[in-house]
């Protein structure tokens, strides 16, 4: 993720505070409660660099629950969100 000393994505801090809690604590159910907030961020920052426009649009539609036609749109954000995320991933 880091390239020449820097921080492409923005989100190096919180892979080394997911590294670290991961070190804290040995493999299991206490691990997964005790660093689930920085996986989360982490995978939310990942996704917001690679898709930075479609997770905008998630963030935006489906953020709290309204008419039939914002619901429609969110589900649409989603599907071009989960896309975007498909057609950066290996074969």
């Amino acid at each position: 993720m880091e390239e020449a000393g820097r921080d492409r994505t923005g989100c190096e801090n919180l892979q080394r505070a997911l590294s670290e809690c991961h070190q804290r604590f040995g493999p299991g159910a206490t691990r997964d409660a005790a660093c689930r907030h920085l996986n989360r961020a982490l995978a939310e920052c990942l996704v917001s660099f690679v898709c930075p426009e479609e997770s905008e649009a998630v963030r935006t539609l489906c953020g709290s629950g309204g008419t039939r036609l914002k619901r429609s749109q969110c589900q649409q954000a989603q599907l071009s969100l989960s896309f975007c995320i498909s057609s950066h991933q290996p074969d």
